[in-house]
């Protein structure tokens, strides 16, 4: 790949970097000459299998098992991430939630999804500021929830559109720093986050209807997006949310 795409010199923190759509970006970036650390919260399994690939690669990928919505797990983030030199970034691909309906939500579904889904971009980037410099990219990984009413999804969506605010007013005040942020917004990506879903085969079988290439995303093809998004090639792109759905949401 051109190196207007690559990605040297650049350490990246890939939240949810284990399974995935993470997983499929820690790979990237790591593919593209980034030095990753993929963050994960409980699934060790995953992360044995992420780190064994890479190593079999020879890419320069860690992993590191820390809860984002505690104190400690942020704090064990902060002394992995001031190791090392080069350019710092965050891809934050850490999501969680309950796909009921509101009257079933209650406020601990609330606060927990709220936790990790938003707060956590939050915290992260208070963290790593002090190690930002100009080159520097955060990207958020959203959904079409954020913007649309979707079953089953009051508070995901909910914390996904929080996200997506939090990131536009970031992108507003850290563009003078020269640092980026962005969104990514994925269609629908058969990955392991679908089997949370009790009408899972019905909602994919939909996506694929309305899909005009007749397929669903594939977790390389959002990848690459948050790639270019954090590379020299994309360093006028501020505050955008770069939707990668095959173009889903332009079907009726």
């Amino acid at each position: 790949m051109n190196d207007a795409f690559g990605l040297r010199r650049m350490r990246v923190l890939v939240t949810g970097g284990t399974r995935g759509i993470g997983r499929a970006i820690s790979l990237r970036f790591a593919r593209a000459g980034a030095s990753v650390i993929a963050n994960y919260a409980r699934n060790d399994e995953a992360a044995q299998s992420l780190q064994a690939e890479a190593a079999a690669e020879g890419l320069a990928l860690d992993v590191l098992r820390a809860d984002l919505t505690l104190p400690k797990g942020l704090a064990a983030v902060q002394e992995r991430m001031q190791q090392g030199e080069g350019i710092v970034s965050l891809v934050h691909c850490a999501a969680t939630g309950v796909h009921r309906p509101f009257e079933q939500l209650t406020s601990r579904h609330w606060d927990w999804t709220m936790a990790l889904n938003a707060r956590a971009l939050f915290e992260l980037v208070h963290l790593l500021l002090p190690m930002m410099q100009p080159g520097s990219a955060i990207v958020a990984l959203s959904s079409a929830g954020a913007v649309r009413a979707v079953p089953a999804y009051t508070a995901i969506g909910t914390s996904k559109g929080a996200l997506e605010s939090l990131a536009r007013h970031l992108a507003v005040e850290l563009a003078p720093r020269g640092i980026r942020v962005n969104i990514l917004s994925p269609g629908s990506v058969q990955t392991h986050a679908w089997d949370a879903f009790p009408d899972k085969e019905q909602r994919l079988a939909e996506a694929l209807r309305r899909s005009p290439m007749g397929r669903l995303v594939t977790v390389d093809e959002v990848a690459y997006a948050a790639q270019f998004l954090c590379s020299p090639a994309a360093t006028a792109i501020v505050g955008h949310t770069l939707v990668v759905d095959g173009g889903t949401r332009v079907v009726e």
